[in-house]
């Protein structure tokens, strides 16, 4: 059996595979080259404390996430323990410069999910800076929702 059909081939059709790849590799350059999580506001949790006492301030804050990622003042960089003591020598050497007459602390502002070893890592570090030290905690009533 002969079969016969009538279709013509045509070249006005344009293949979109080579399309579609390209912008898939534009899609997986862009997902990677971006941020994932911008560094505008750190979420926190910081525990709670029965105790009511008055709000301290502070010139130098030091706050450590979930994820154990230390932050110096009010500067975005990522700290490690590493070098955490030589940052922090260095800031409050600048913190002196800048305000002599004023007395300089330290507040530790971390997360209520880090662990203790860290925690005690962190503490003792900062403890070798010789400044006193404040601890962040929030008390029953003003505790975030």
């Amino acid at each position: 059996m002969n079969f016969k059909t009538n279709l013509k081939t045509s070249f006005s059709l344009i293949d979109l595979t080579p399309l579609v790849d390209v912008i898939f590799l534009l899609l997986i350059f862009f997902i990677l080259t971006s941020d994932l999580f911008p560094l505008k506001a750190l979420n926190i949790e910081n525990p709670t404390i029965e105790k009511e006492s008055t709000a301290l301030t502070s010139k130098l804050l030091v706050v450590m996430d979930a994820q154990h990622v230390i932050y110096l003042g009010n500067r975005k960089e990522i700290i490690d323990f590493s070098n955490f003591k030589e940052t922090l020598s260095n800031e409050i050497k600048r913190l002196q410069k800048e305000q002599s007459s004023s007395q300089i602390s330290l507040v530790l502002s971390l997360d209520k999910q880090v662990e203790y070893g860290p925690f005690l890592h962190l503490f003792s570090l900062a403890q070798e800076c010789g400044l006193p030290i404040r601890l962040v905690y929030q008390t029953p009533d003003n505790e975030r929702g």
